[in-house]
């Protein structure tokens, strides 16, 4: 916590600028003569405890750094300003309610291990799997509810460890946003976990346990046709097992995947 006042000179670009950079910043322009500045200075004060280096408060008087105030269009105080990445990122003015301000700080401030996430989906993305795993489980050994965690590494755990991605997403059932990663995960994972001597006698078992293994390997095209080829032949095998397959693949990969649009038409007119 910093308090800009003249007994205490300071570098803006270093102590708020550069540091955004690293820790968000939030920069409280306040004044003496400010009653409501007197209300707020302190909840801001607890809160920067609380957040344990989260973010950094900065204090800075507007009498005494006018010139900083004018820069960034302080018009009246008390005027709070979040810098993230060099930048002003977000605002509010007045003393607001301290609930307020807990929930502002919450929509605001970057998700918590943000930038291991950002790094751990580059890596997927670069066909690294090995090394997102290894930054997503450290960030779950640190934050277990991270959810977002949570679903990148059933993604990269789903074809090679089915049983534990069925585990990882039991907890994403509930949470709107990842309910549907959840259901893929346990249609996809029930097939690459299945035994092949439990499923009906049929002749088109073969394409069907043949779709299966494209699946495991991960060649989505590969195993689209086929499962489009058995429900053709038999769109009932395996408890309609193709046809929701299809489905399953087609979320997984996203509507706007490439391999989705070539094979979205075929499967709809396999019926």
């Amino acid at each position: 916590m910093t308090d800009m006042n003249a007994q205490q000179p300071f570098d803006f670009q270093c102590d708020v600028i550069e540091q955004s950079h690293d820790t968000p910043v939030l920069v409280d322009f306040w004044a003496e003569v400010c009653t409501p500045c007197q209300m707020l200075t302190p909840v801001l004060e607890k809160l920067a405890l609380e957040s344990e280096g989260r973010w950094k408060l900065v204090k800075l008087n507007t009498d005494e750094y006018p010139d900083i105030a004018s820069t960034y269009n302080v018009r009246g105080v008390p005027a709070v300003k979040l810098f993230i990445d060099g930048e002003v990122s977000s605002e509010f003015s007045g003393a607001i309610p301290e609930q307020r301000i807990r929930e502002w700080l919450k929509i605001e401030l970057p998700a918590l291990y943000e930038k291991e996430l950002t790094l751990a989906a580059q890596f997927a993305q670069q066909g690294k799997p090995a090394m997102a795993v290894s930054l997503l489980e450290g960030v779950l050994h640190k934050e277990p509810e991270n959810l977002l965690a949570r679903a990148l590494l059933v993604r990269l755990r789903l074809f090679d460890h089915p049983e534990e991605a069925l585990r990882l997403s039991a907890s994403l059932e509930s949470e709107p946003q990842y309910a549907a990663l959840a259901d893929n995960v346990r249609v996809l994972a029930r097939l690459c976990m299945i035994n092949k001597d439990n499923l009906p006698e049929d002749g088109i078992r073969v394409d069907y346990l043949a779709a299966i293994a494209e699946l495991k390997q991960q060649h989505f095209d590969a195993a689209l046709a086929l499962f489009i080829d058995v429900i053709v032949q038999n769109r009932y095998y395996d408890d309609d097992g193709s046809r929701k397959a299809c489905i399953a693949i087609f979320r997984f990969l996203g509507e706007e995947d490439e391999v989705t649009r070539k094979y979205r038409k075929l499967f709809d007119r396999s019926f």
